[in-house]
């Protein structure tokens, strides 16, 4: 059961992302990610949400019919349970996530959070009455957890930027709000590896195709945290990828000759990788107002990691970011991107 206190917030900055692990001054290892995923078992769904999802794919076929545009069905993954240990030795974080398959229309019914339902002993409670509220989000239903997403923070090596996307008008959710340098919800056609959900790979697939950052590009990724919308009931993973090699207008001249999922994006915006003013950015009357849920959590999580590394040291880290939060929260910073 969550309370707002427990969501993240920067002074005026609010927002319904809970930090499940994590606070970036410790990535965790591709070796410690323990996945879990039977492909011959699908995701448990209620009958009501069964109709509901029915319901979209009857109305899917009709607009093909029609020749209108459509919203196509593809497999996706479902949470069944995450956990978090620590490993003998360094108290490492060792995270399992067991999954179930699922697919994209039963993610548009489950994400129906306020519809009531209209039969049996639920009658008249909405899908986040009955399932949420009260609830330990980790813990609810896996039919609720369609949604996985690798959210990334660049930082570009030769000039020290920082890099953040608005989403296009044209984008599903969240349209017009500023986000992670990329993104990519896990799929089922994309992102197995082994038999199993590969999260460093959607990562990766998101950077390729939403920056044109190629396979054999220098990219140092870390695997920083674990949060979830919780009005959205959306999960995701944050990583920061340092691009040793690139600088701000190397990248914006590759994207002078396309990118792949251009149509993503509507404005990009390159600030100093420093916390005066990335902290100043994400407080900015043009940013403030228009953040996703986790997107603010992932950039202070990678400025923690970006100091942890400078100084040599997780405390030395975390306190030279939230000594930045101080100065940004007290009034306005000097400089920025």
């Amino acid at each position: 059961m969550l309370n707002d206190r427990k969501h993240f917030r920067i002074g005026p900055l609010r927002t319904s992302c809970y930090i499940y692990e994590g606070d970036g001054t410790r990535p965790i290892s591709e070796r410690n990610l323990r996945i879990y995923y039977d492909a011959d078992e699908p995701v448990y769904v209620p009958e009501d949400v069964r109709r509901w999802r029915q319901e979209i794919e009857d109305e899917q076929r009709t607009r093909a019919v029609a020749g209108r545009d459509r919203r196509w069905n593809h497999p996706r993954f479902a949470v069944e349970t995450i956990a978090v240990t620590r490993s003998d030795e360094r108290e490492d974080p060792i995270v399992e996530i067991r999954f179930s398959p699922t697919d994209y229309f039963t993610f548009l019914a489950s994400q129906q959070l306020d519809r009531p339902f209209e039969e049996g002993e639920s009658a008249g409670l909405t899908l986040r009455e009955h399932y949420l509220e009260g609830q330990d989000p980790v813990l609810v239903n896996g039919f609720l957890s369609a949604s996985f997403g690798a959210n990334v923070a660049v930082v570009t090596g030769r000039d020290n930027r920082m890099l953040f996307s608005r989403r296009s008008a044209t984008v599903g959710g969240n349209a017009g709000q500023w986000n992670s340098s990329a993104n990519e919800g896990l799929s089922g056609r994309h992102d197995l590896k082994d038999g199993v959900p590969d999260l460093f790979g959607a990562a990766r697939r998101a950077l390729r195709e939403e920056l044109a950052v190629h396979e054999d590009d220098a990219c140092e990724l870390e695997l920083l945290s674990f949060a979830m919308d919780t009005e959205r009931h959306q999960w995701a993973a944050f990583f920061l990828a340092v691009l040793p090699d690139l600088d701000e207008d190397g990248l914006r001249d590759r994207w002078s000759r396309g990118i792949d999922d251009k149509w993503e994006h509507s404005e990009f915006r390159f600030v100093a990788a420093e916390p005066d003013d990335v902290l100043a950015f994400m407080l900015s009357p043009d940013a403030r107002d228009h953040w996703t849920a986790c997107g603010p959590a992932l950039f202070q999580h990678a400025l923690v990691r970006l100091m942890t590394r400078r100084h040599g040291d997780a405390g030395k880290g975390r306190l030279a970011v939230e000594r930045a939060i101080g100065r940004a929260v007290a009034g306005p910073v000097v400089g920025g991107g």
